[in-house]
């Protein structure tokens, strides 16, 4: 038996397209609701899933959280813009009865208004979302948050197949979100005692952008190859500078 669970905060657009990938391979659809004002609540109801709405007080503590909320032995976390391919539903399907493994991989491939994103890190995203709950927790810093199993004897397979990720339909969207990520990864660089200094603030994102450009091959993706390299190195530049305002204002 297998539980699926997804985080929820206004996601009318986003979470039909979520939950129609489920039908026939999870047995249970847990909705964890950060107290949506559209339309998510009804949509999630109508596709019979449990829905319970829950203060969030990070990505990390709100998928913790939720998976808890989960009655099987066998959990699958999606993301409420995320959706299974054909071939990854068959994947877990034939797992589902006898899973040999305590976690499963899997790719992650990314719509980004509209295209298909085959390079710039982007693609094999490589993603842990189908494990036992006993044996493994959210971890990483926010708001990258990823499943981190016990050390030990815990062990992972991989399943063909992608988790379609429809990430952003506008440029405007990706550059709201770097300004909202930047801010979170900030402040929690600034609590794990991380720190920085203006000639950071100059080179990490020229570094990230020949990377993501050069060396993950961003270019191959055209237009939006570049415009997806800049934005990730914007957001490397807002967020080295809300840590250097957060040193200054903590002195």
């Amino acid at each position: 038996m297998l539980s699926a669970v997804i985080i929820t905060f206004n996601e009318e657009k986003n979470i039909t397209r979520c939950l129609q990938s489920l039908a026939g391979v999870a047995d249970e659809i847990i909705v964890v609701d950060s107290f949506s004002t559209d339309k998510t609540k009804e949509i999630c109801l109508s596709y019979g899933a449990t829905f319970i709405e829950h203060k969030f007080d990070g990505h990390i503590q709100q998928k913790n959280w939720a998976k808890e909320q989960a009655s099987h032995k066998f959990v699958l976390s999606l993301d409420a813009d995320e959706a299974l391919d054909e071939t990854l539903s068959q994947s877990i399907l034939a797992i589902k009865a006898n899973p040999k493994r305590d976690g499963y991989y899997m790719n992650r491939f990314t719509n980004y208004c509209g295209h298909w994103v085959r390079h710039c890190g982007w693609y094999p995203d490589k993603k842990l979302r189908l494990w036992n709950p006993t044996k493994g927790k959210w971890g990483g810093m926010n708001p990258h948050d990823r499943f981190e199993l016990d050390a030990g004897d815990a062990n992972a397979g991989y399943l063909k197949g992608n988790i379609l990720h429809y990430s952003y339909y506008s440029i405007e969207e990706h550059y709201q979100q770097a300004e909202k990520f930047s801010t979170i990864s900030a402040q929690s660089y600034f609590e794990r005692g991380r720190r920085t200094n203006p000639f950071l603030i100059f080179i990490k994102p020229i570094g990230r952008f020949l990377i993501s450009y050069f060396l993950k091959l961003g270019f191959l993706d055209g237009k939006y190859g570049f415009i997806i390299c800049r934005i990730q190195a914007h957001e490397v530049n807002l967020k080295y500078r809300k840590l250097y305002a957060l040193q200054k204002m903590n002195k």
